[in-house]
């Protein structure tokens, strides 16, 4: 191609682009005669003048190009199945309902079977309308019923699924002495509780003490053992130095009722002493301080226990520990006859569950807070801090002092001496 001919391609080119360019700029441009939109002035409510917005180009929404960013709609969500399941599974209610004796206690609980607190819950049962759960703890307790066949409804509440049938149980006419299997629900730790104002068995056998008292570790015979109580008032404890100290058996504190809201607390310290003297050697054995103010708590506090030591082995009883609390205990008032019944219930639960059971408390609690004749089937645990007892009855372990020293265990701490053979 010669030049003349190249210079007119290229003309044509430049001339096609320029066109092109032009009916796009065409296109792009407002040719109406209207102006711009401006703003207009009307009167305010408040006598002032407001100023209406511009009127905007048709399709546009507001002045933010970018605002469809905000809008949950515009793009299609991605549903995540193993999430939304878990969503609506953190929502998901039941019920857990027990009787003791012509009682209810229903306890609604999350997946996870842990007690929903913070919700003001109404159940329906059958025959008797609705309860509410007063104080949001997750448990409604109705006492006072008829024994028979009932059903519990929870009703529905914002936020949560709730079962879609009612619960059926049955209304027990008296105590069966049975654990309840579902008592860890209602076990509490001191991080949950006022530990300084629930926690406050007095020793009773304190007051008695006399000079006589013997606070050194006893040597034992061909028929006894020398051993010691521990509670977390005794601080860690380094069991294998308790071991060669002589110590031959351990009774540990499971735990306590409340003297004040009755809730059952797991003693701090249960765990780490059960787990270090079983692993040192030192056979063991436990006790609950009760605060029962009548057979069926006194199975809850049992029914504890039992779930408390279930992973261990014991080698010595199960006792209830049967003090005051001070004068202002919750049960502190109680009379002869129902404490006996308190201490027979938890030791006939401890028995049906296939432990052997005890009873703890002071010559004074002895002779005139209960009536030892119903519970000679028992292991009776003495406490009275003199070179020789006075008690008259019978007794199988004796706690001969509360101011014991013995390497492996800062401060003072109980002795007993054990006749039962073990």
């Amino acid at each position: 191609m010669d030049s003349r001919l190249r210079r007119i391609a290229i003309l044509s080119s430049m001339a096609v682009i320029l066109l092109v360019s032009a009916l796009v700029m065409y296109l792009n441009t407002d040719h109406g005669t209207k102006p711009p939109p401006r703003a207009t002035v009307r009167p305010s409510e408040g006598g002032g003048r407001a100023t209406e917005p511009p009127e905007l180009p048709k399709g546009q929404i507001g002045n933010d190009l970018s605002a469809f960013l905000q809008d949950n709609m515009f793009f299609d969500r991605e549903v995540d199945p193993v999430l939304e399941s878990a969503l609506e599974n953190a929502a998901k209610l039941s019920l857990v309902v027990t009787s003791v004796e012509k009682d209810l206690r229903i306890q609604i609980v999350d997946i996870h079977g842990k007690p929903v607190t913070g919700e003001s819950f109404y159940v329906k049962l059958d025959r008797f309308g609705e309860y509410k759960d007063l104080d949001k703890d997750g448990i409604i307790y109705i006492g006072d019923l008829a024994a028979g066949e009932y059903y519990v409804e929870l009703l529905p509440i914002e936020g949560y699924k709730v079962p879609g049938n009612s619960t059926h149980v049955r209304v027990k006419d008296r105590v069966e002495y049975v654990a309840i299997e579902d008592i860890t629900l209602l076990i509490k730790t001191e991080e949950d509780i006022d530990a300084e104002a629930e926690d406050t068995a007095v020793a009773e056998a304190a007051a008695d003490a006399d000079k006589t008292e013997i606070q050194k570790l006893q040597r034992p015979t061909a028929n006894t053992r020398v051993g010691i109580d521990v509670s977390k008032w005794n601080g860690e404890i380094d069991w294998d130095r308790v071991k060669n100290a002589g110590v031959e058996f351990a009774i540990i504190r499971a735990g306590y009722r409340g003297s004040v809201t009755g809730s059952l607390v797991e003693d701090p310290m249960f765990a780490a002493n059960i787990k270090g003297a079983s692993a040192s050697g030192v056979p063991v054995g436990v006790y609950f301080f009760t605060q029962a103010v009548n057979e069926v708590e006194a199975v809850e506090e049992a029914s504890a226990v039992i779930r408390l030591i279930r992973e261990y082995q014991l080698e010595y009883p199960v006792f209830i520990d049967t003090e005051g609390a001070g004068g202002n205990g919750r049960a502190d008032g109680l009379d002869q006859d129902t404490r006996t019944l308190v201490c027979e219930a938890f030791c006939r639960t401890i028995v049906n569950a296939g432990y052997e059971a005890g009873v703890y408390a002071s010559r004074h609690w002895y002779n005139n807070n209960l009536h030892v004749s119903q519970l000679e089937n028992y292991n009776i645990w003495l406490a009275e801090y003199r070179s020789t007892p006075l008690y008259q009855g019978y007794y199988q372990m004796w706690q001969y002092t509360s101011k014991g020293s013995i390497d492996g265990i800062a401060g003072n701490v109980d002795i007993n001496i054990s006749y039962m053979g073990k």
